[in-house]
């Protein structure tokens, strides 16, 4: 017969809380995934998805910072003390901040797209903490999808030896879910853009990538500062897309088209109808493919 000390030590271990770093992680991540694959996704589960992934950044992020050395995961490393780390009483960096400092500090493979999709998310997290967030369902599932996706393969190639991968099991078994869910997002994505083919067909010079879903369905109008994505519904204005769509890594310039003569061709741009980046005016609002073979650094060129 077990005595009181041993059923109440029995129980404490019951109500332990215990979450490694890359085990809470990858607890938050599987959360997501209940959230986002189920058959009819409603508010409630956008909104939890949203907050359990931005969760999982930080934790994940963070982690992998402290094992570089602790004093970067302080908002300013300059003033990190080692007491106050340990008893958690600091501010920590921003995602921004962690994403930076893991490019440049600890050389983490973060491509610019990445870093775009997680500030993002961090923006989606903080409108839906403090404001409220409104926001189209398809545009939050489709960016989940790609942070959900950075951060599965995020774990194996900075968390977990790539050797060796995990003895734990229900680590394992949680990554098996996310990596399920991954590919079933995935698979909406691309199941949505088949079926908006008709609606696109036709329009392939005046469709770009989304700023807000980051699918490549958004149709300038041939004579409207506002815009359609018809993957996420969203309208944009032009200077949000022009913003969204300068060249990844450079300045973005503006620079004379040669068919209207404003100051509003952007090279570098994603278009449907190109099978290569080619230039946009955001006057005519279309690909101009003469100007592709145009003088790149134009003197009257304008800094975005």
């Amino acid at each position: 017969m077990e005595d009181a000390g041993t059923t109440a030590s029995r129980g404490a271990r019951r109500h332990e809380l215990h979450f490694p770093p890359v085990r809470n992680g990858a607890d938050y991540l599987v959360s997501v995934v209940d959230h986002l694959t189920k058959d009819n996704v409603g508010p409630r589960d956008l909104k939890y998805a949203v907050l359990h992934l931005q969760a999982a950044v930080e934790v994940l992020l963070k982690e992998r910072l402290h094992r570089e050395h602790w004093t970067l995961v302080f908002s300013d490393p300059g003033q990190a003390n080692l007491r106050r780390f340990h008893e958690g009483d600091f501010e920590s960096c921003t995602t921004k901040q962690a994403v930076q400092r893991l490019r440049s500090i600890v050389g983490c493979d973060i491509t610019d797209d990445e870093r775009s999709a997680l500030n993002a998310l961090a923006a989606d997290r903080n409108a839906l903490q403090h404001y409220g967030l409104t926001q189209n369902a398809h545009a939050v599932e489709a960016r989940a999808g790609r942070v959900l996706d950075f951060l599965y393969r995020f774990i194996h190639t900075e968390l977990i030896n790539p050797t060796i991968g995990t003895e734990d099991e229900r680590l394992s078994v949680e990554l098996n879910l996310v990596s399920k869910g991954v590919r079933s997002i995935d698979a909406f994505v691309k199941q949505r853009m088949r079926r908006l083919r008709g609606d696109l067909k036709g329009h392939e010079p005046r469709t770009i990538d989304c700023p807000s879903c980051g699918q490549n369905a958004l149709v300038l109008a041939v004579s409207q500062l506002q815009h359609r994505c018809f993957f996420c519904e969203r309208i944009c204005h032009r200077a949000e897309i022009m913003r969204f769509n300068r060249p990844r890594g450079e300045r973005g310039f503006r620079r004379e088209c040669p068919r209207c003569h404003d100051h509003a061709l952007i090279d570098g741009i994603r278009v449907a109808s190109e099978t290569a980046p080619a230039p946009v005016c955001f006057t005519c609002n279309c690909a101009i493919p003469e100007a592709q073979d145009a003088h790149a650094n134009d003197p009257a060129a304008q800094d975005l």
